[in-house]
């Protein structure tokens, strides 16, 4: 019996790539801490949570497995991330991970916090 193999970014440790959506969101001269409030936006992490997830190094799986509540209207995001419709994508942690990649996206567009925030 063939077990399927894991995407690799299920398994990519979260803080290696919080740097690059850090890093991504302040070329657009937006800054860490809108960051922050939307991967809790979207996780339901704590300040306190997030930085715990970092420091930890728990991979993507684990960090989206941790998450206190993905937000009701997570749902609401819509669009392409990667040439990807990222309300398409089957695979439900897949999902969640475009879903962040979307928000970190749009913050660097330069959007409405408002609008990210899907207030």
């Amino acid at each position: 019996m063939a077990t399927e193999k894991k995407h690799r970014i299920f398994t990519t440790s979260f803080a290696s790539v919080y740097p690059l959506y850090v890093k991504k969101a302040e070329k657009k001269a937006r800054t860490k801490a809108e960051v922050d409030e939307v991967i809790r936006w979207l996780t339901g992490y704590s300040d306190e949570q997030l930085k715990r997830a970092i420091d930890d190094n728990v991979d993507f799986e684990t960090f989206f497995a941790r998450a206190p509540a993905l937000n009701a209207n997570a749902s609401l995001i819509k669009g392409v991330v990667c040439g990807v419709r990222v309300e398409d994508v089957e695979d439900p942690l897949m999902q969640k991970i475009r879903y962040l990649d979307k928000l970190v996206d749009e913050l660097a567009k330069g959007k409405k916090m408002a609008s990210i925030l899907r207030a």
